[in-house]
């Protein structure tokens, strides 16, 4: 009796060739948006619950629906070298990889200008290089280990691009408004959503009060 055929999960699952230091760097550089959405949004979500930072990571899950739709009425085959890869089974235009990783350096683009963040900065450049350097590696990285072909990640990084753009111009010009009720609800004083957008540097502000809430509480106890 045949033994059913099996399928790797893909969300970790790179492959790059055996002995090549370049394709093992790229298959790590692959795998950055995971750590965005694990390590970074997870964390922000504990430790912050900025409605700035969940409405940015609520654009990225609707761009990768959005990825997957096109994906799936498309029906692009990926570049041949899918058989070694073991991916032949999905679709490859637009990338998913460029998709998440454009958005993501567009969108923090543009909060980095608009004075959106923890802290305040006067050389905004050297803030958002990362994200786009991160961008434009994990574009080469899709082509360079060979799960996209050129057109692919091109089109991946586009769509990125303009969905980042078009969901900040929604988060900040039409949902902003209702911020304030969002965290006055029972769901934003359950787990203490807030936005802190309007302060120009939160770090220092939080600094600056735990330090005074700290000198108030040692004054009572003297």
């Amino acid at each position: 009796m045949a033994l059913p055929s099996h399928k790797a999960v893909t969300l970790t699952h790179v492959r790059y060739q055996r002995g090549d230091k370049l394709g093992y760097f790229l298959a790590w550089i692959s795998l950055v948006p995971v750590f965005i959405s694990l390590g970074g949004f997870v964390s922000h979500f504990i430790f912050r619950r900025e409605l700035q930072g969940m409405f940015f990571a609520l654009g990225l899950i609707i761009s990768q629906f959005v990825n997957e739709f096109i994906k799936t009425s498309v029906q692009q085959a990926r570049p041949e070298t899918c058989a070694l890869l073991e991916m032949c089974d999905s679709h490859g235009w637009p990338s998913s990889h460029s998709q998440y990783m454009f958005f993501f350096a567009i969108y923090f683009t543009l909060m980095t200008y608009k004075g959106i963040g923890l802290w305040h900065t006067k050389n905004k450049f050297t803030v958002i290089f990362l994200p786009w350097a991160l961008a434009l590696l994990t574009m080469y990285s899709r082509v360079y280990l060979g799960y996209h072909t050129v057109a692919q990640v091109l089109a991946g990084s586009a769509l990125g691009v303009f969905l980042g753009a078009l969901w900040f111009w929604v988060v900040n010009s039409v949902l902003y408004s209702y911020f304030p009720v969002i965290e006055e609800s029972w769901f934003g004083r359950a787990f203490y959503i807030k936005d802190t957008s309007h302060i120009p540097n939160v770090l220092k502000f939080e600094y600056d009060n735990a330090r005074d809430a700290r000198n108030k509480l040692a004054a009572k106890s003297n």
